[in-house]
């Protein structure tokens, strides 16, 4: 866990944050969002919400802008994550950052066998190295989709790798209300219960907008099963604006804001109190091919104006990452990264998903640029450290060592401070080109394949007790039968 005391970047004036405000009450007032979940309508007309049931393509909510800030009002402005290992608990909002590996790619790619479906194994690597690694504070939740388990049961085995390979907190699996009630029971044997659970919330779940302006029965489903369990949920609407929302960043901001409005007020009244997180994924589309585009200037000031939304409403805020729309791990994929995760860190964003491994548009979780990446965070780490001005930071008896035309590499403040004075990159190299070009005149790409493997290599399991590894087991075979 990061913390984060740098002034947060203010993008938009009050003026504009108040305009988009208003604006999005208006929206949810006089245009609704849609809901495809009866039981989340029904909260939602008892609480007051005008409903029309015969809308399309779902039943269509207006929410009274007064429900919305009052509900809104009871979501917690900061929690605690607890993970298995307490040492690694994390604190979710205020002044703290928490980064969480890439969720959702289908497939992977190294420099030695390519771009391929990633795998079971590839699966347990990447949860593996969420664990050595730490500037990564979470675990994850999807960092691949093993394709060589079945659909219907690879949740299971996921949060068994979670669960078993690292003692960091995790995401829990969204795919369904019962694949989320399985996540809850798996996480209630480790951790000693539901009740445990419900004080010590130990997941985050990623619930996403159907955007524009929808909310689906799966992820109504998995909501509504987290929340009841007092878990965590990131509510994100997922837009590409120009296919998903309007071209125009500020309706895109507008329909962002009251998407995620919409679900953290049906949070809480399913259950007041419970901790929600103001999510944001939003990029814009290429408007000649149709593609998604990533790391782009209109993200970037989205991202920011995002933040500033979430710490009006009081909300921890989730955005960001090391996005990219290349297909290797290249120069633009790390400067389309950069320039999502510079403001994704002056924005003084809480949860950042994706902050490592992100590849093709998400496609690719990719082991490269997973190690790249986490250099840009050791970056950015140092970059929030501030400037020290206390005597070492001045270093005055360096100026009276070293007279004018001296070096200072022989000082006494330099014999004090040179092993830790400035950041060492982890994959950059800063030989001349001379020793650069004798030692294999490698590129990035190559060094970061050689620091992924020396990673897992030194990976250790961290140890569980052989009684719950069996109720594990136990749990997992019985609900693959009952499932199959």
């Amino acid at each position: 866990m990061i913390t984060n005391t740098a002034p947060k970047y203010e993008y938009m004036p009050s003026e504009g944050i108040e305009k988009i405000h208003e604006t999005t009450m208006r929206v949810l007032e006089e245009f609704g969002i849609a809901f495809s979940h009866d039981e989340a309508v029904d909260a939602l007309e008892r609480a007051g919400c005008e409903v029309d049931r015969d809308a399309l393509p779902a039943p269509l909510v207006k929410f009274p802008r007064e429900l919305v800030m009052e509900q809104i009002a009871q979501a917690p402005r900061e929690f605690t994550l607890h993970a298995r290992n307490p040492q690694n608990n994390v604190i979710i909002g205020g002044n703290h950052m928490v980064l969480a590996p890439v969720y959702g790619p289908p497939n992977v790619q190294d420099l030695d066998k390519g771009r391929r479906e990633a795998t079971m194994e590839d699966y347990r690597n990447f949860v593996k190295l969420a664990q050595v690694v730490p500037d990564l504070h979470n675990a994850g939740g999807t960092v691949v989709e093993p394709n060589d388990e079945p659909q219907e049961t690879r949740h299971l085995d996921m949060m068994h790798a979670l669960l078993t390979l690292s003692d960091k907190p995790f995401m829990g699996n969204v795919v369904s209300a019962e694949n989320a009630n399985d996540c809850i029971e798996l996480a209630a044997i480790v951790f000693g219960g539901r009740d445990v659970l419900a004080k010590q919330p130990v997941m985050l779940s990623l619930i996403n907008v159907n955007s524009p302006r929808l909310y689906d029965t799966r992820m109504l489903d998995a909501l509504m099963t987290y929340v009841r369990a007092r878990q965590p949920v990131l509510v994100t609407p997922f837009i590409l604006a120009g296919a998903m929302s309007p071209v125009a960043v500020g309706g895109t901001l507008v329909q962002q804001n009251a998407e995620a409005l919409a679900g953290i007020t049906l949070t809480q009244l399913v259950n007041p109190g419970t901790p929600v997180v103001y999510g944001s994924f939003l990029s814009n589309s290429d408007m000649q091919s149709g593609s998604p585009a990533f790391g782009t200037p209109e993200s970037a000031a989205a991202l920011l104006v995002s933040a500033q939304l979430a710490r009006k409403y009081n909300l921890p805020f989730r955005g960001g990452g090391g996005l990219t729309s290349s297909k290797v791990p290249d120069g633009q994929a790390m400067w389309e990264a950069m320039m999502t995760l510079f403001p994704t860190f002056l924005a003084g964003t809480n949860f950042v998903l994706h902050a490592a491994g992100w590849l093709e548009s998400g496609l690719v979780s990719s082991y490269e640029k997973f190690v790249m990446d986490v250099e840009l965070l050791k970056m950015m780490q140092v970059f929030l450290g501030g400037i020290a001005l206390d005597d070492e930071g001045l270093a005055l008896d360096a100026f009276e060592e070293i007279g004018p035309g001296g070096y200072f590499f022989g000082a006494a403040h330099t014999m004090r401070h040179f092993r830790d004075a400035f950041y060492r990159p982890l994959v950059a190299d800063v030989q001349n080109y001379i020793r650069w070009e004798q030692k294999g005149a490698e590129t990035a790409d190559v060094r970061a394949n050689r620091v992924w493997k020396k990673w897992l290599n030194e990976y250790a399991r961290p140890a569980m007790d052989s009684a719950i590894q069996e109720a594990l087991i136990e749990f997992m075979a019985r609900r693959k039968q009952e499932i199959v």
